[in-house]
C-alpha cells in the first residue's frame, strides 16, 4: 500500500474573507438567514439556516410533542416539512399503531406531506419525490440524511429540538464544518461497486480523518459512477464520521433527473421541466481558490471487493482474503437505505438467477421503497430473488435498525448490504455482522459462507492489489481554523458578552462519553436540582472534578468529546457548574448540537489541546488546573491563550459567532429562542 502523508501548506492565510467558497459553503450561503449585506460564510461560522426541507420518520411524534411543548400550534411552513413512517413498520402492536396514527393525524391537521408505513424509507422518498434536490439544503432528524449528497443536495442530520425549531420557525442553527476534499481518480475494475469504495474508505482512513467534516467528492473517477453508487457512498459517509457527503452536479446527474421526469410526469411539484432546466443552467461548483481542511485521494483502479467487519466499519478486508477463511453465515440481508434501490436488486438478481439460497442461510430482502419494489417486479428481478428462496420484508428499515423479523441471534454470523454493523445493532450482541455489496451478499447467501460471485461456478475471487491513497493536510492550520483577517468585525447583540475569559481546566482524555460527563443513573431522575447536577458533573470521568472545578473555568479536553448517548444533561450539568464554554480537539456531533441548544458554547482548537498535552505530559491527574488563561474576543473571532507567566502561547482565529446564534444563547438556548419567536409573531 502506497501512502503519501504530505503535510504541506495548501492555502494562503491572507484575505480569507475574500477568498472563494467551496460547494458546501455556497449551498449554505443560499440558505443562511439574516446575513449582513455582502457577507460570505465559511467553515467555522455559526449561521442560522432555513433548510429547503426537513424530514422526520417514526420520531415525528416525539418531535411533535416537543413542538407543542414549546407552545407552538401551527407549523411555520407546512411545505417545508415531510413525515415518513419507515423504521418499525413490522410492529403491529397497539402502542406502535397508536403512535403512527398520531403522526398521521398531526400531519393531516397541519397540511404536512405524509408517507405511510409501507411507502418506503424516508431518505429514499426524499430523493424520489424531489424534496432533496441538487444544490438545496435538506435536513432530517436521522443520521443518514448524508444520503442526499449523492444527488448534490447538502444533507445533514439534526436532533429533535432542531426539528421542532424548524417546524415552529422554519429555522435552526448550524456551524459550517471543516470541508474535506475526497478525490476519486481512475475507474472501478469489473466487479467492484460503490459499496466497495465507501467500505474501503472507512477501513483505510480509519483514524477519524473526516470526523465531523463535510465531504466533497471530486475527481475524474466520479464521471463513471452511477447515481445509485453515489447515493450509497454518500449514505455511508455517516459511518465514516462525516456530517455530509456531497457529490458534484454533472451530466450523469441531469440524465438521472430526465429519466425520473418520465416516471413522475410533467406536473410534479419539484421534479419537472423547469427545475431540471434550471439545473442544466446552474452546474454550481466550488471556486478555484476555495479552502479545504484536508485532501484525501484514492485510486479506484486499485480497488477490489472489500468486506467491512466484523462489528466495525473501521475494519475492511479484501474479499479475496476473507473468502479463504471459510466463514460460514447464517443470515444475509439486502435491505436499507444504503443498497436496496432498483440497480442493487437487479445486481443481486443476476447472481441469484437459477440458483438457490444455501439451506443453512436465511436471506432477507426489502426494497428501499414501494416504487422501487414495483419497478423490480416489472423488471422480473424481484421474482428472481424470491424464487431463489429469499424472504421478502415490507419496504422500510427493519433488520438494519434491529427491528422486526430476521434479526441475528446469539452466535450467528450475518452479511448485509446495510450501512452499520455495530455490535448488537442487527440483533444479538453476541453475533457477528459483516457489510458488503449486494452482489457479494447474494453470492454468500448461495455459498453459505462469505464468498464471491466467481466462486459459485468454481472460480476464485479477484485478488486484491495494494490500494493507492494519499492524504494532504495544511501543516500549520487545523480543521476548525479560520485564518486571520484584521478587518473582520462581528456585531454583538445586547446581553451577549464581547469576550469570554477563564482558566483552562485540562481533562486529558479522548472520547470522554456522555456517561462520563453525566452518569446514566441520574439521566431519568427528573426532579434532580441544578445544584445536584453540578455535584455529579464529570463524576464518572473523575470523582475529584467537583472539588477542583470553579465557576467560569473552561474545560479543555481531547478528541471526540461528548461521544455516546444523546442525553442533553451532558451539556446542562456543565452549565450547572457555572461554566459557559468548553474547548476540545473535536466534539461528538450530537453533543455539539445539544450544547448550543442549551446555551453552552463550544470551540474546537486542536492546537491548544496538543500544546497542553505536551506541557503536562508527566502529570497523571485526571483534572488539572493549568494556570493558562483563555480569552475569546467574540468581536474579532479571535482566541488568545496566555500561560501561567502571562506569556502568549496561542493566538488563533475561530468561527464567527453571528448575531442569530448569539440570540439563541442570550435566550437560554434554542427552546427559549423558539418561544420568544413565537411570542413575537403573535
Amino acid at each position: 500500500m502506497r501512502i503519501n502523508n504530505q503535510f504541506t501548506r495548501l492555502f494562503s492565510s491572507t484575505s480569507i474573507r475574500n477568498r472563494g467558497q467551496n460547494l458546501t459553503e455556497k449551498i449554505v450561503q443560499k440558505y443562511a438567514q439574516n446575513l449582513p449585506n455582502g457577507k460570505k460564510v465559511y467553515s467555522g461560522d455559526y449561521v442560522t439556516i432555513k433548510p429547503a426541507h426537513c424530514m422526520s420518520h417514526d420520531n415525528s411524534w416525539p418531535v411533535a410533542t416537543k413542538f407543542m411543548g414549546l407552545g407552538a400550534k401551527k407549523v411555520k411552513n407546512n411545505k417545508q416539512i415531510v413525515c415518513t413512517l419507515d423504521h418499525d413498520v413490522q410492529n403491529k402492536s397497539e402502542k406502535n399503531l397508536t403512535k403512527y396514527t398520531n403522526i398521521e393525524n398531526f400531519a393531516r391537521e397541519q397540511g404536512i406531506d405524509f408517507y405511510p408505513a409501507g411507502r418506503g424509507i424516508g431518505h429514499q422518498i426524499m430523493i424520489e419525490e424531489g424534496y432533496a434536490f441538487p444544490l438545496n439544503l435538506t435536513v432530517a432528524s436521522d443520521s443518514h440524511s448524508n444520503t442526499y449528497g449523492g444527488i448534490g443536495s447538502l444533507g445533514t442530520p439534526i436532533v429533535r429540538t432542531d426539528a421542532a425549531s424548524i417546524w415552529a420557525t422554519g429555522q435552526t442553527w448550524w456551524q459550517i464544518p471543516p470541508v474535506a476534499k475526497v478525490e476519486l481518480i481512475g475507474n472501478l475494475p469489473a466487479g467492484v461497486t460503490g459499496k466497495d469504495i465507501i467500505v474501503t474508505l472507512c477501513g483505510i482512513f480509519n483514524k477519524d480523518e473526516v470526523l465531523n467534516h463535510a465531504i466533497e467528492f471530486v475527481g475524474d473517477g466520479i464521471r463513471n459512477l452511477s447515481i445509485d453508487y453515489r447515493l450509497t457512498i454518500a449514505n455511508m459517509t455517516t459511518e465514516w464520521g462525516a456530517l455530509s457527503g456531497l457529490f458534484p452536479i454533472d451530466d450523469k446527474l441531469i440524465e438521472f433527473y430526465e429519466e425520473r421526469l418520465k416516471k413522475v410526469g410533467s406536473n410534479h411539484p419539484r421534479i419537472n421541466t423547469e427545475t431540471i432546466e434550471s439545473l442544466k443552467n446552474n452546474k454550481e461548483q466550488g471556486d478555484n481558490d476555495a479552502k479545504y481542511a484536508k485532501h484525501l485521494t484514492i485510486d479506484l483502479n486499485t480497488l477490489s471487493p472489500y468486506i467491512s467487519g466484523p462489528n466495525s466499519v473501521k475494519i475492511s478486508t479484501p474479499l479475496s482474503k476473507l473468502s479463504k477463511e471459510e466463514i460460514k453465515i447464517n443470515k444475509a440481508y439486502l435491505v436499507s437505505c444504503t443498497n436496496s434501490r432498483l440497480s442493487d436488486i437487479q445486481s443481486a438478481a443476476k447472481i441469484l438467477k437459477n440458483q438457490k439460497i444455501h439451506p443453512d442461510v436465511e436471506f432477507y430482502v426489502a426494497a428501499a421503497s414501494s416504487l422501487v419494489q414495483k419497478d423490480a417486479e416489472l423488471d422480473g428481478a424481484w421474482q428472481t430473488i424470491l424464487e431463489s428462496g429469499a424472504k421478502p420484508l415490507p419496504a422500510g428499515c427493519g433488520p438494519c435498525i434491529g427491528l422486526g423479523s430476521g434479526l441475528l441471534k446469539d452466535g450467528e454470523i450475518g452479511i448485509s448490504a446495510t450501512n452499520r454493523n455495530f455490535k448488537g445493532r442487527m440483533g444479538s450482541k453476541d453475533a457477528l455482522a459483516y457489510l458488503a455489496s449486494p452482489e457479494v451478499v447474494a453470492a454468500s447467501a448461495i455459498l453459505g459462507k462469505i464468498g464471491s460471485p466467481e466462486e459459485i461456478n468454481g472460480g476464485k475471487p479477484v485478488e486484491a492489489e495494494e490500494i493507492v491513497k494519499s492524504i494532504e493536510i495544511p501543516n500549520d492550520t487545523t480543521s476548525s481554523v479560520i485564518e486571520d483577517d484584521s478587518n473582520a468585525a462581528v456585531d454583538i447583540i445586547p446581553g451577549f458578552p464581547t469576550e469570554i475569559v477563564g482558566e483552562l481546566l485540562l481533562c486529558d482524555q479522548d472520547n470522554i462519553n456522555t456517561d462520563g460527563i453525566y452518569p446514566g443513573k441520574y439521566t431519568y431522575q427528573d426532579d434532580i436540582t441544578r445544584e445536584q447536577m453540578a455535584e455529579v458533573c464529570m463524576e464518572n470521568y473523575d470523582p475529584q472534578f467537583k472539588n477542583i472545578a470553579k465557576p467560569n473555568d473552561i474545560i479543555i479536553s481531547g478528541y471526540n468529546f461528548g461521544t455516546g448517548s444523546s442525553r442533553e444533561q451532558a451539556a446542562t450539568c456543565i452549565l450547572a457548574k457555572n461554566m459557559k464554554l468548553i474547548v476540545a480537539g473535536s466534539f461528538g456531533n450530537i453533543f455539539s448540537r445539544n450544547s448550543i441548544n442549551n446555551a453552552l458554547l463550544t470551540l474546537e482548537i486542536p492546537n491548544l489541546i496538543n500544546k497542553l498535552r505536551n506541557k503536562f505530559k508527566d502529570n497523571k491527574e485526571l483534572t488539572i488546573r493549568t494556570g493558562w488563561i483563555l480569552k475569546w474576543d467574540v468581536t474579532k473571532a479571535l482566541v488568545t491563550v496566555t500561560d501561567e507567566n502571562g506569556e502568549i502561547v496561542l493566538t488563533q482565529k475561530v468561527g464567527e459567532l453571528g448575531t442569530n446564534l448569539q440570540d439563541i444563547i442570550v435566550k437560554g438556548g434554542l427552546e427559549g429562542w423558539v418561544k420568544s419567536e413565537l411570542k413575537n409573531s403573535n
